[in-house]
């Protein structure tokens, strides 16, 4: 039977269920009617509004927060992409980069919260020639940016990396005495900030443990790469830059908008500090962990 099934082109599989199927079976897609999309675009350019740089993913993301919010079924993927693609709402796809010559098999990412934290430095160029200097602390499980220093001018001076390291030990652990006995690993550049001698006896006194990244091996910081991109594209494109000032102002509800409302594809789509309360309500109800925290 295989030589004949496979003579006509047909699975046998198929055949078989042809055969169990009653007489009266009708295909239920060919009259099923398509759902009504004004609703939904709607909800979408709601969502993108303030947020153009958002793919269809992020966007489905949020439109099914806000419908889970109000007790609503959620709203598929691939039926928010054919919406956003009917509607010439969906971005450009990006320009494919051409791959580095250098090998690298390392994970920067941690299932438990608090064993790695990545920083790195970057540059805002405002209109008025003034540039603007930031830094921040990431965990690299739960993606949170813990703490962050910005200031107007070039280069990375140690103090406000100081300073930084202790508000987010102090955030995580209510105090510098409460770190844990295993020390976190805090992952960075060879920026000379970072390895400073002063940085890296405060950090080890802090419960840190200093790693740097090999010489010309960006990707070995992936993380903290990555979010410099996104910050990049997300929210430093549609920042009013007109002098340091200005943009300095802007900081901090950029940040606060990544903690709490940026989807992140390793988070299933929810923000850091939704994951976060997430798994603090599934302790609370002594629910297994999602490896993390």
């Amino acid at each position: 039977m295989r030589v004949v099934y496979e003579a006509l082109g047909v699975a046998r599989s198929h055949v078989h269920a042809l055969r169990g199927r009653p007489h009266a079976w009708q295909d239920g897609r060919k009259s099923r009617m398509p759902r009504e999309d004004e609703a939904l675009v709607g909800e979408i350019k709601a969502q993108i509004a303030d947020l153009p740089s958002y793919r269809y993913r992020r966007a489905c993301a949020l439109v099914n927060r806000e419908r889970k919010a109000a007790s609503l079924p959620r709203v598929n993927a691939k039926r928010v992409y054919r919406v956003m693609a009917e509607h010439a709402l969906l971005l450009p796809k990006a320009p494919k980069r051409t791959a580095s010559s250098r090998r690298h098999d390392g994970t920067v990412a941690v299932t438990t919260s608090n064993t790695r934290w990545c920083s790195d430095g970057f540059e805002i160029k405002c209109d008025s020639g003034e540039t603007v200097t930031a830094t921040f602390v990431k965990d690299c499980c739960d993606r949170e940016i813990m703490a962050w220093r910005a200031w107007a001018g070039k280069g990375l001076p140690g103090e406000p990396v100081k300073e930084m390291l202790i508000e987010a030990v102090e955030r995580r652990f209510g105090s510098v005495e409460g770190v844990p006995s295993q020390r976190v690993e805090f992952l960075t550049d060879n920026g000379g900030a970072y390895i400073a001698a002063d940085t890296r006896r405060i950090a080890r006194s802090l419960g840190l443990e200093p790693i740097n990244t090999p010489v010309c091996s960006p990707q070995s910081n992936g993380m903290a790469e990555s979010f410099v991109n996104t910050f990049r594209r997300d929210y430093l494109s549609r920042m009013d830059l007109t002098d340091a000032r200005t943009v300095m102002a802007q900081l901090p509800a950029a940040f606060e908008h990544f903690n709490e409302v940026h989807p992140h594809s390793s988070l299933q789509m929810r923000s850091p500090w939704e994951f976060r309360r997430e798994l603090r309500d599934q302790r609370r109800l002594e629910i297994p962990a999602l490896n993390c925290e």
